[in-house]
């Protein structure tokens, strides 16, 4: 059944990764008008916004709803258009701002971790990075269960030189590559469980935050970097490296944890639009024993 579902759907999504930027995003109008009929989502979205933002109003929660499911039918499209995209495409469309202490830690051999969230086009953050500097970009993911599927986004993420990880071979991975220089991505808001993390308030709620990254980053003491990506208008984005932690073994222990996940709060704060509200971020709980 997984192949005859990617087998049925694949000429469609090839169909729309050949489609012109202009035609692109009148056929995700078209899939935000359909979306909105289905219905898909939308008590978790206006859920996470109330929540996020109790200071706002109904009318305001509102349209951020409309406007976040407008920005998820274009971030769809987008993704499948990286199918077909060209190089040139991907350097026009996220434009990456280089930073000389980027620049003059590679020239250092300094490996060093990326945190980010799923905030703007993530998907075209990748390409973006690899094709603009010398670093081997190495993406750590969570494999689809359909492997048709799978296969599929590995070569869309794949195609401009990154590398990607299955988070269960991070730390084999990163141990075998400590004589490259590489630049290791966790995209680290993703719903955690209470085994394998740390209890923060992030927008206005109790939050579990992977403590893999922080680990990782104190044990191999590679610096952390924040990407901070913007949308200057619709389908182009800028991406901006911004370094967190120089010496990471010379922290305290969640500082790591704690910086990161501020500095996604602000971005989001100041556009909330492009972070990813349909997804279930708080379906766990602190546990009872747990100390605020």
């Amino acid at each position: 059944m997984q192949a005859i579902a990617f087998y049925l759907s694949y000429p469609f999504i090839y169909l729309i990764a050949m489609l012109p930027f202009s035609w692109l995003y009148r056929l995700s109008d078209l899939f935000y008008f359909l979306l909105r009929l289905s219905g898909y989502r939308r008590d978790v979205v206006y859920t996470n916004l109330k929540n996020s933002f109790p200071y706002k109003t109904e009318q305001e929660i509102q349209l951020l709803c409309n406007e976040y499911f407008k920005y998820l039918c274009d971030l769809i499209v987008e993704t499948l258009k990286t199918l077909r995209m060209t190089e040139q495409e991907a350097k026009d469309r996220c434009v990456f701002h280089q930073q000389d202490w980027l620049e003059e830690m590679y020239k250092q051999k300094q490996s060093f971790i990326i945190v980010m969230g799923h905030y703007g086009n993530w998907e075209w953050a990748g390409p973006s990075f690899s094709l603009h500097t010398n670093y081997q970009l190495v993406v750590i993911y969570r494999p689809l269960t359909n492997p048709y599927f799978d296969k599929m986004l590995i070569r869309m993420r794949t195609k401009f030189g990154t590398k990607i990880t299955p988070v269960n071979q991070t730390l084999r991975d990163m141990v075998a590559n400590r004589k490259s220089v590489t630049a290791t991505a966790f995209i680290a808001d993703q719903a955690a469980t209470s085994s394998n993390s740390y209890w923060t308030t992030f927008l206005h709620q109790d939050t579990a935050v992977f403590n893999g990254p922080e680990k990782l980053a104190v044990k191999f003491n590679y610096p952390v970097v924040y990407m901070n990506i913007q949308r200057t208008k619709r389908g182009y984005y800028d991406l901006t490296p911004e370094l967190l932690f120089s010496h990471p073994n010379e922290t305290k222990e969640n500082e790591i944890l704690e910086v990161f996940t501020k500095r996604l709060e602000k971005d989001i704060i100041n556009d909330p639009v492009i972070w990813l509200w349909s997804h279930r971020r708080w379906k766990h709980k602190r546990p009872a024993t747990m100390p605020d």
